[in-house]
């Protein structure tokens, strides 16, 4: 396709332009092949990259505006350079995995190579203007697993167009002008993200601007084995606008063709931008020179025609060909443009690896100077010495795996020596560790002035008239105070808009508030948790509803892959505050009693996990969390929300601190240790136990992450010398890990003096019906005879056994 074909004179295809993309295009091919032959040679793990997508990619990066989002998979580094987000001596820092912000500022080495995100937030964990940046939330690599925050990204340019109310935060956004840029691979819009995600978009008509990178297989296999007429773009056809009904607008472009993709982007983005109508661009015959990664090579599974036909359509030869076609400049122009890209990238990469290497050369070096020093001082260890110095000087490219695991064996093989090196090697190894837990395990939550463990722990203020209500009337008369004060929070999620949610806690709210700010969702539980996300890295306060905990299954890759690691895998670079409301516990019923607490500590580490046994607690949980800058999820008690409490003189105003736990019935012989409706159960049981003289103190935990950060929960052990650990999961599950971090973390086993015990859930749901209930979850009898066994075990004759 010739300019003067499709483009008028005044078009922005410039000789200054058309040569900058071809440069940059030829510098992000040149780093694609440099990054294979070093992951290949032993320098990086691993390596996956974006060649054979340059052109289109600058298309794309053409209509980017400070303030829009790219929320993107890993093969994107043309966009990130084209928008100056990614130099490529941080392209190849990232590929070394170097775990130093000045040299990788995306992830400080902690995502594999392709993995960009803009810094959001300043020194301290506060946000910064995202109106002035090129913002880029940082990819993950489970495939769609971008797509549905993309959602609620341009779900946020939508409410800051129409919520006048939160046009005052204008370091997030120009009332709502921006546009969101997702792209994935063809093969992935498989997913099921990906097609729920689109069908939500139509629905909201959200400024999501869709690019699908279609080069034909997914990994080995061919998209005939994909999708559906092998083009996604008429298997979404049905999405497809028209006069009378809203919908998806959708496009298709050649990804070789560069004037076609430039104006294909224009009009897709002024179409987005303006109208916020959601667009698909399906970006067709692009090819992957390479294959899919380091990991393996493409000749296995592509035919010899394919790729006769893919060296034809790459899309830089395209370029190449369509710039001298049209004049833009002569063969030795671009060979210099070529030569000089190469020059570029190949001076990049040994920048990137000189730096690497010399923020391990120095620990290298100390510790080779330590152990030497110890050979020579040692009188029984000198070969295994020597073993680990060898052992060093031996690896192609020593890391600090090596220097760490030499310096630890070393000090394993002199324990019984006392000469003058080992204290040394000793303190040598303890700065290391320090620094290594800085690199690599540190910002799981928020280490900022916000962080909600920073919130103070208020009271509950009572009178003599505070009126005795149900429990959804204390949670709803909460939620009032907390939308009337606060612009900034909304909720979404099914139901609970029109009705209030389906036991009543934001009853007659949406009425109150408006639709904009409590809005009912279809039933799609990825992509309402990927709305979520995306309005909370906007600076909004979303509390987002899964209507029953159970259903926390059909988000969880959304909640584990991406909110729960974000802050962590940008190395304290973004945040995404979301509440994650729900309810579980207690409900008859395979599908309505749900307490998987055991699957939600081993997935949602960087989550709060708040677990409150009634509704003034969750209260004074929300109103913590609200004030924090983390993510939390929240589990109200299912069975409770009709039973009375006292309303608080001061809702709204008081905070229940975060792993805290609170004693709520006082004992001398025994503590168990529970939380959430197992405190009602729990409670029930003492008091059984107290007619036959046995005294229980029952603490709730409150928060199971975080756990107990005082480590209050010995101190009762040390009382009691016995200790009972219940809730309604699975065998297994919170129970053993309430054991843990009890009796290994706090060393609580040095006071027992009875076996611990867990009381659980048996290993299946929980039957429907009331005996169902009782027969698969923990009842009051189960925990009279598990406590009166453990007296009864100690005094024989003064606690006989009636069983």
């Amino acid at each position: 396709m010739l300019l003067n074909e499709t483009l008028p004179e005044n078009s922005l295809f410039t000789v200054e332009k058309v040569l900058a993309d071809y440069r940059l295009a030829c510098e992000s091919r040149a780093v694609s092949l440099l990054g294979r032959k070093d992951a290949m040679g032993g320098r990086a793990k691993f390596g996956i990259f974006g060649d054979g997508k340059e052109v289109a990619q600058l298309a794309l990066a053409g209509v980017f505006k400070r303030g829009d989002f790219r929320s993107g998979y890993y093969r994107d580094q043309t966009i990130e350079a084209a928008l100056g987000n990614l130099s490529w001596q941080q392209f190849f820092a990232q590929l070394y995995a170097h775990p130093d912000l000045d040299h990788e500022p995306h992830t400080g080495g902690r995502s594999m190579n392709g993995h960009y995100a803009t810094r959001w937030l300043d020194a301290e964990g506060h946000w910064l203007d995202q109106t002035k940046l090129y913002n880029s939330v940082c990819d993950i690599s489970p495939t769609a697993g971008q797509i549905p925050r993309a959602l609620g990204l341009a779900y946020a340019s939508k409410l800051y167009r129409y919520n006048k109310d939160i046009q005052y935060l204008d370091t997030f956004s120009h009332q709502g002008n921006e546009i969101v840029f997702a792209t994935i691979g063809d093969a992935s819009t498989s997913q099921g993200m990906f097609w729920e995600t689109m069908n939500a978009a139509g629905v909201l008509q959200v400024p999501l601007l869709m690019s699908v990178w279609d080069d034909g297989y997914g990994i080995s296999v061919p998209i005939e084995y994909q999708t559906t007429k092998s083009s996604i773009s008429k298997a979404l056809a049905g999405l497809q606008r028209n006069a009378r009904e809203e919908g998806v607008e959708i496009m298709t472009v050649n990804g070789w063709d560069y004037p076609a993709l430039v104006e294909t982007y224009q009009k897709a983005a002024d179409l987005c931008r303006h109208e916020q109508v959601p667009v698909l661009i399906h970006v067709q015959e692009l090819t992957q020179p390479q294959g899919h990664s380091t990991s393996g090579s493409h000749e296995r599974y592509k035919p010899e025609a394919r790729l006769a036909w893919e060296a034809e359509r790459d899309c830089n030869v395209h370029f190449r060909e369509w710039i001298l076609e049209n004049g833009y400049a002569t063969v030795e122009e671009l060979e210099k443009i070529e030569t000089e890209a190469k020059e570029t990238a190949r001076s990049a990469r040994d920048l990137a690896w000189k730096a690497y290497r010399k923020s391990i050369e120095t620990d290298l070096k100390a510790a080779q100077q330590l152990l030497e020093t110890a050979t020579q001082e040692s009188s029984h260890h000198t070969d295994e010495l020597k073993n680990s110095i060898a052992a060093l000087h031996k690896a192609q490219y020593p890391i600090r795996r090596d220097i760490m695991g030499a310096v630890r064996k070393a000090l394993r093989a002199l324990r019984n020596e006392s000469i003058p090196s080992r204290p040394l090697l000793k303190e040598w190894l303890q700065t290391e560790q320090k620094m290594n837990e800085a690199r690599y395990n540190e910002h799981l939550y928020s280490e900022s002035d916000e962080s909600p463990l920073r919130v103070p722990s208020v009271a509950p203020a009572y009178t003599d008239d505070s009126p005795l209500v149900d429990g959804r009337e204390v949670i709803r008369s909460y939620f009032d105070i907390l939308f009337e004060r606060d612009p900034r929070v909304l909720a979404l999620g099914e139901d609970v808009g029109q009705i209030g949610d389906v036991n009543q806690g934001l009853a007659g709210l949406q009425e109150k508030y408006g639709e904009i700010r409590i809005t009912d969702t279809g039933i799609r539980e990825t992509s309402i948790m990927g709305q979520g996300i995306g309005l909370a890295m906007r600076g909004l306060r979303p509390i987002v509803e899964i209507q029953y905990f159970d259903y926390v299954f059909y988000c969880l890759a959304t909640l584990t892959d991406d909110l729960a690691t974000l802050r962590y895998r940008t190395a304290g670079g973004q945040k995404a505050p979301l509440i994650i409301r729900t309810r579980g516990h207690r409900l008859e019923g395979i599908w309505h009693s749900g307490s998987p607490m055991g699957a939600m500590l081993g997935s949602l580490r960087g989550l709060h996990i708040a677990v409150p046994r009634d509704f003034t607690q969750a209260a004074g949980l929300y109103n913590t969390l609200m004030q924090g800058d983390d993510p939390a999820l929240v589990v109200e008690p299912l069975n409770a929300y009709r039973l009375k409490e006292k309303l608080p003189e001061n809702l709204g105003d008081y905070n229940v601190p975060l792993g805290q736990p609170e004693v709520i019935r006082e004992g001398t012989d025994l503590t168990i240790v529970t939380y959430g409706s197992m405190c009602r159960i729990v409670l029930d049981a003492a008091a059984q136990l107290s007619e036959v003289g046995i005294e229980v103190e029952v603490i709730d935990v409150q928060t199971l992450l975080p756990f107990d950060l005082d480590n209050s929960i010995v101190q009762s052990i040390q009382k009691t010398n016995r200790v009972i650990f219940a809730d309604e999961d699975y065998p297994g599950g919170a129970s053993a890990f309430m054991m843990q971090q009890v009796l290994e973390k706090q060393n609580a086993y040095r006071w027992l003096d009875s076996a611990p015990l867990t009381i659980a859930a048996q290993p299946h749901r929980a039957a429907y019906s009331s005996d169902g209930d009782y027969f698969s979850k923990p009842n009051a009898e189960n925990v009279f005879e598990a406590a009166y066994g453990l007296l009864h075990e100690a005094e024989p004759q003064r606690f006989p056994a009636y069983l």
